[in-house]
């Protein structure tokens, strides 16, 4: 799982210098799978319950599961959110990062926004510790986001992962601490806070996967795997020193 989240780590390094102005998320995701099949890895996307991309590409209210599209061209100023699980010797790993489209620090109410997402994902993985209870982490990440006055997505969660893309425990970015099953070395997660600028209500567009707010407005979307470790919690999709913790 480490080898498949380090080497999925390292095709998002390179997904931002393509997503500019003009380009499709049906563009996005056909390079998202040739880097896919070159770095050894196998989509656990498509195919699943007859998904046909690599990729879930969501912009601007639409949460998460977006399908790519040739008729859906990337815009300045779009908030840009990418969802990729591969597979590597048959073990997974899922993450999925927000990008910016232009210079986000000439949207600051985006790029706070943007922030809490962040913010909320790491006080999530920060809880994943031995002796803690599933219900801490849910609680930590609706904290964060709640007292940036944004709203939590109650309709979907982040899971369990291993040789499967989704297994148990559901884990809702909302809940009370304490409660839930206790945190053991060994156990695998896929953290993702889903939030809204609006209100946290969402519906499914007409293609049957798209989840978009009911009230239009800005969503964000962020998912790390970690594997809870007697040193802390361990971020197998993200590069560089910072993996142990927050």
């Amino acid at each position: 799982m480490e080898e498949a989240g380090l080497i999925l780590s390292s095709i998002f390094d390179d997904i931002a210098q393509h997503i500019v102005p003009g380009v499709t998320t049906l563009d996005l995701d056909a390079f998202i799978a040739q880097e896919i099949v070159k770095r050894g890895l196998t989509s656990r996307m498509k195919g699943y319950m007859g998904y046909k991309h690599v990729s879930c590409i969501s912009v601007n209210e639409q949460v998460v599961h977006g399908v790519p599209s040739a008729t859906k061209y990337i815009a300045a100023g779009d908030l840009v959110k990418v969802d990729v699980c591969t597979a590597f010797k048959g073990y997974c790993a899922d993450m999925a990062r927000q990008f910016y489209v232009g210079d986000i620090a000439a949207a600051p109410k985006v790029q706070a926004f943007v922030q809490a997402a962040d913010r909320a994902l790491n006080a999530g993985i920060a809880k994943a510790l031995p002796g803690n209870r599933l219900g801490d982490i849910s609680a930590a990440i609706q904290h964060e986001v709640e007292q940036a006055g944004y709203g939590v997505v109650r309709d979907f969660a982040g899971h369990g992962i291993g040789k499967l893309m989704h297994e148990d425990p559901e884990i809702l970015n909302y809940g009370k601490p304490g409660q839930g099953p206790v945190l053991r070395s060994g156990m695998a997660f896929a953290l993702e806070p889903m939030i809204t600028m609006g209100d946290y209500a969402v519906c499914i567009a007409e293609d049957g996967w798209t989840v978009v707010t009911e009230d239009n407005s800005l969503a964000c979307h962020v998912e790390d795997t970690i594997v809870i470790t007697d040193h802390g919690p361990k971020i197998i999709t993200r590069t560089g020193q910072n993996r142990y913790g927050i």
